[in-house]
């Protein structure tokens, strides 16, 4: 049974989301972030940086949101949510999920987090201003994109890089240009949270769906 460590509302969403879609048993281990449970030593043995989501499958330890999601697509092919290996679909999966990953979320942080981007107290604004263009910019390829595919980032099909953007999206309600205005985004993240499985794992973190 695979063991997620999870906050609510965290970077652990998109794994759940997934977890759940895919049907297989898990539990969840809450990670309290309100008491700093992520730099506890017992956690950090597994994370080393102390950070939320880590996935438990067997003896095996997954950190890294998108690298779990990879890992439960490809243990559970037949839920259809990652193409195969070696195909020009699976090269897209890795483009936009890595696009998501390494383009957006660290924009997040920095629009979250201003202040861990700068020494120069007077410059959180700016970094935050800056943050916010930067993800703009890159929500409009993702929307862009989607026109050409539609309705999902590999086109008719979802994977789990659309759960992954829905969480991201959700986040992205803070925004001072919410991706939700985009049309062919807001049209891919409301297939994805109308899904049985996302119902249930918002429930489940007592979340309501606002993006």
């Amino acid at each position: 049974m695979y063991e997620l460590f999870y906050y609510p509302g965290n970077a652990s969403m998109a794994p759940h989301f997934v977890l759940e879609d895919i049907g297989a048993p898990f539990v969840l281990r809450l990670v309290d972030r309100k008491t700093n449970r992520q730099k506890a030593p017992d956690y950090m043995r597994l994370n080393p940086m102390g950070r939320i989501p880590t996935l438990l499958d067997g003896e095996r330890i997954v950190f890294e949101s998108a690298a779990i999601c990879l890992h439960l697509a490809d243990r559970h092919p037949d839920a259809g949510l990652a193409p195969g290996v070696g195909t020009a679909d699976r090269a897209h999966l890795y483009q936009w999920l890595m696009f998501l990953t390494n383009t957006l979320q660290p924009d997040f942080m920095a629009f979250f987090y201003p202040e861990q981007h700068t020494v120069d107290a007077a410059g959180v604004a700016a970094v935050r201003a800056s943050a916010a263009a930067r993800l703009a910019a890159a929500y409009a390829v993702v929307d862009e994109a989607l026109g050409g595919t539609g309705p999902y980032l590999l086109g008719g099909t979802p994977s789990i890089a659309d759960f992954y953007l829905l969480m991201l999206t959700i986040w992205g309600r803070w925004l001072p240009d919410p991706p939700r205005k985009l049309a062919r985004v807001r049209c891919c993240v409301d297939l994805i949270s109308g899904r049985a499985s996302v119902q249930r794992a918002l429930a489940s973190e007592g979340l309501d769906l606002h993006y």
